[in-house]
């Protein structure tokens, strides 16, 4: 499968947005990616989740953790098709924290898996999460990495679908000054 043909599923889901969006990073972007449209889709998940498990086959994994919302089912996915175990971690308080009993141990070998990778915030904390436990990160995964290459998260990484997605720190958001499209914030994350 190519980045064309993910990119298709995008398109065939309309999981690709275009207008005036507040992301999760706090950033503001002309475009967002809405991989939950995808991932209602087993069989697109599946596909598109095929990409991330190959390249990471040949790693020794023992668990694969995602943060909470996004990052689940493409956690659990590409756990399902590597055979190992899956977690998330979600937010307490406003930090990103293991609950419901899921725990890792010393030297637990983890592959972090995310939907979408712009500044990599949520994936540097679960990155944390995964240190402080004095476990192993093997690498990152995400279906999408719109970090337009400037994320380093020192660890292999790859994704599905990389897009030079332009995004802009709020004052200089030209749709802001522009002031046509209302701002919208269509993910799961409340941002201030």
């Amino acid at each position: 499968m190519t980045e064309k043909d993910v990119l298709d599923i995008f398109l065939k889901t309309d999981a690709l947005l275009e207008g005036h969006f507040l992301l999760t990073s706090g950033r503001h972007s002309n475009q967002y990616f809405q991989c939950a449209k995808i991932l209602q889709y087993p069989e697109y998940t599946s596909v598109v989740c095929s990409i991330l498990s190959d390249y990471y086959k040949s790693f020794e994994i023992d668990t694969v953790i995602a943060p909470a919302m996004g990052g689940i089912i493409v956690g659990y996915e590409v756990a399902r098709q590597l055979g190992k175990k899956s977690i998330f971690s979600e937010r307490e308080n406003n930090i990103m924290t293991l609950r419901r009993g899921f725990t890792l141990s010393e030297n637990e070998k983890v592959l972090v898996c995310e939907d979408v990778v712009t500044t990599g915030g949520s994936v540097f904390e679960v990155i944390e999460i995964v240190k402080n436990s004095r476990a192993e990160v093997i690498g990152v995964a995400s279906i999408v990495d719109r970090s337009n290459g400037k994320v380093d998260f020192g660890y292999p990484f790859k994704s599905s679908l990389k897009l030079d997605a332009v995004s802009y720190i709020e004052n200089e958001c030209p749709l802001c000054k522009e002031n046509k499209l209302p701002l919208v914030k269509p993910g799961s994350r409340k941002v201030n």
